[in-house]
């Protein structure tokens, strides 16, 4: 059966599920019952994976009624119950109960698939402490003397050691513990991470106390995070005898370090949580992360004892299977407000800091910087007047430049003015259309005879113009030039070779994409850090349309007042659906399949947020045609024709886990290599959806 492209199983994720089914102690039957009704609505859901509670089958809180052979025989007829109904079930159920093995006790989460049983699993650590007496009714996993059982009819693998592999969906292999497993200093699964689960399933019963649930969630997200991987935690809840504690029946699904889902606590009817797991992700940030695979060679002995039960399942591939996850659209910026301004706040200090700490090492106590009225040179002269204070200097010491050409707008110009005024840095103002007229002479171009030419030439001789001023003043005032330039226009190669944005003596704005930089100027105008006046003109700054403003508006053409003959997002795309991109290229090396999928999802419907609150709302709805257009135009120019930009940047910092370009840093690629397989994969890509 042909996948769907929006399916999620057609790009590497999967749908897992955890449940916390209803209980009565020591009645296997109703609970069987309850474990297979949430299996099969989890199955309608498009699940693969489902968990149920630790001893879900038997109860957890039975005592020393598990010594009683007829609970015991109970369970295991339950189990049956659940095995047959496995079979007509396109998915896997892990469940708990308590089985004997020869004459010890374990306690188990037994794996079941396709009407068979895959492995089953006892307990490692068991607690005995507090409420708790484990001990008094099982054996630990170490006391295990053999490596498979008859249970039902079939030979079993038994241990802790096992791993349980999804053979028709890549890199899906998962690891069970119970409970206690994962709160002692090295959990089984660590071990489980590096022999390759990616997958981590915890079946807890796990009796609420007060602040326990908050250390649940602290748990879980450090192991998630921890070992790469998806942590699937479940809990028992309604049902378990209260003689002496009580539960609440938590449930959460983490990937690594990331909450994607978790239930609401101390509900009274048998419920369950679906998260959808990108299981290429998780792969893609072992293998960057090199120490990863240095940890796996170290615990070798401990990695090598483990078995691998592969399986296959029937994948709903036959209907469109979108995301039951959150893709934010703006990947650079969080959604959230107290996130956002978290973010900022950390960006701003990171880019200070390291604009502080270049001219304290280099000696100079004056900037050059030159101020366009726009939004880039805006955000790194806020950074260069933070730098001061910082340092102790009047900021004065920033000589900033304001440099009409010849499409120089009045909106922008007086921005630039207004601007450098708010901040009190020494204000300049050249004008380099004198010069550029020169230049253009010099060279015969027919601009300069009175011709409309208004070629690459005649731009880049604006930009190269403006970089000659600034190299040169900051030689004639013993300074430093700053780089405006952003990490969106460094991928997308909108930047003039050697001159404009791309060359300064230090670039506070490297690796800060287009749309984080809006939001920090946002944030710096909220904040009042430059007083009301200066907010108001920072304000003014984001409602202006990007242009490199080199080419003038032709007489007789229509165009609107105060409109830019050149708008940038004409030329290279909307920076929201180009950064989006970026990220997803950069920071995990994702098809262009994939990326266009997770675009699709975050973009396709207006009336889906999320978009940074406070911000400018996402101006479009974008439908595929023209996410599979901009994603063209994207790879073309990252991979095709600007890598050669980006193998000589000047220094600036990396602020985000998203990447940087810098040839010394996250990104090294040879300056002519070809951009084939990107496209190929481009093509593969429908025009519409569904």
């Amino acid at each position: 059966m042909d996948k769907r492209f929006l399916n999620l199983y057609s790009h590497d994720f999967a749908r897992v599920a955890v449940a916390s089914p209803r209980v009565r102690v020591a009645d296997p039957s109703f609970n069987a019952r309850e474990t297979i009704a949430l299996a099969h609505q989890a199955a309608q859901e498009g699940a693969v994976l489902v968990a149920f509670p630790e001893l879900g089958l038997s109860a957890y809180s039975c005592d020393d009624l598990f010594h009683q052979r007829a609970l015991l025989d109970a369970c295991v007829d339950a189990l049956g119950e659940v095995v047959e109904a496995s079979s007509s079930l396109p998915l896997a159920l892990i469940v708990g109960l308590p089985l004997r093995v020869d004459h010890v006790l374990f306690n188990c989460a037994v794996v079941v698939a396709g009407g068979r049983i895959l492995g089953a699993v006892p307990k490692s650590y068991l607690p005995n402490y507090g409420e708790f007496y484990e001990s008094r009714q099982f054996s630990p996993a170490d006391n295990a003397v053999v490596d498979a059982i008859e249970l039902l009819g079939q030979r079993v693998p038994f241990g802790p050691e096992q791993l349980f592999e999804l053979e028709n969906i890549p890199f899906f292999r998962f690891h069970v513990e119970i409970c206690e497993d994962v709160w002692v200093p090295i959990p089984p699964s660590s071990y489980a991470a590096l022999a390759g689960a990616t997958v981590l399933v915890n079946l807890s019963a796990s009796n609420v106390v007060v602040g326990k649930s908050g250390y649940r969630h602290q748990l879980v997200s450090q192991q998630s995070a921890c070992c790469m991987a998806a942590y699937l935690y479940t809990s028992a809840g309604m049902g378990e005898s209260t003689t002496d504690m009580a539960w609440d029946g938590q449930s959460m699904i983490y990937e690594k370090g990331d909450m994607l889902a978790q239930s609401e606590r101390f509900r009274e009817d048998s419920h369950f949580i679906v998260a959808d797991v990108d299981l290429e992700r998780l792969s893609l940030d072992r293998m960057h992360t090199t120490t990863f695979a240095q940890s796996v060679r170290r615990h070798a002995d401990g990695v090598s004892k483990f078995r691998i039960q592969r399986f296959a399942l029937a994948l709903p591939l036959d209907r469109d299977l979108p995301l039951n996850r959150l893709v934010e659209r703006f990947p650079y910026v969080p959604a959230d407000g107290r996130r956002r301004d978290e973010r900022c706040t950390e960006v701003y200090n990171i880019q200070v800091q390291a604009l502080v700490q270049r001219l304290q090492s280099s000696g100079h106590q004056k900037v050059v910087i030159g101020i366009s009225g726009g939004l880039d040179s805006t955000h790194a002269l806020l950074v260069c007047a933070k730098a001061m204070d910082r340092l102790n200097l009047p900021r004065a010491n920033i000589l900033a430049y304001t440099m009409p050409g010849f499409a120089t707008s009045e909106r922008t110009l007086r921005q630039a003015r207004e601007l450098m005024e708010s901040v009190g840095c020494s204000a300049h103002e050249i004008d380099i259309r004198p010069s550029c007229i020169q230049m253009l002479k010099d060279l015969g171009h027919p601009y300069a005879e009175g011709k409309e030419e208004y070629d690459v030439t005649f731009e880049n001789v604006q930009a190269g113009e403006r970089t000659s001023h600034l190299f040169r003043l900051a030689n004639h005032h013993h300074a430093i030039v700053i780089g405006t330039g952003d990490l969106s226009e460094l991928a997308l190669g909108w930047c003039t070779y050697g001159v404009g944005d791309h060359m300064s003596h230090y670039n506070v704005n490297a690796s800060v994409p287009k749309t984080l930089i809006s939001h920090l100027v946002r944030w710096v105008a909220d904040t009042k850090q430059i007083g009301d006046t200066g907010s108001d003109v920072l304000i003014k700054v984001l409602e202006t349309e990007i242009s490199p403003e080199l080419v003038p508006g032709k007489t007789g053409t229509g165009k609107e007042e105060g409109k830019p003959a050149q708008v940038t997002e004409d030329f290279i795309g909307p920076y929201e659906l180009q950064d989006f991109n970026l990220y997803y290229t950069l920071r995990y090396g994702f098809t262009p399949t994939k990326v266009a999928f997770l675009s699709w999802c975050a973009w396709h419907d207006r009336t889906q947020g999320p978009w940074p609150e406070g911000g400018s709302p996402a101006r479009n709805q974008y439908d595929l045609a023209v996410i599979k257009k901009n994603l063209g135009i994207f790879l073309w120019r990252f991979f095709k024709t600007s890598q050669f930009k980006r193998s000589c940047v000047p220094n600036g910092p990396k602020v985000g886990n998203g990447g940087s370009l810098s040839p010394r840093g996250d990104w090294r690629a040879p300056s002519d290599s070809e951009a084939t397989v990107w496209m190929e994969q481009l093509a593969r890509i429908p025009d519409q959806a569904g």
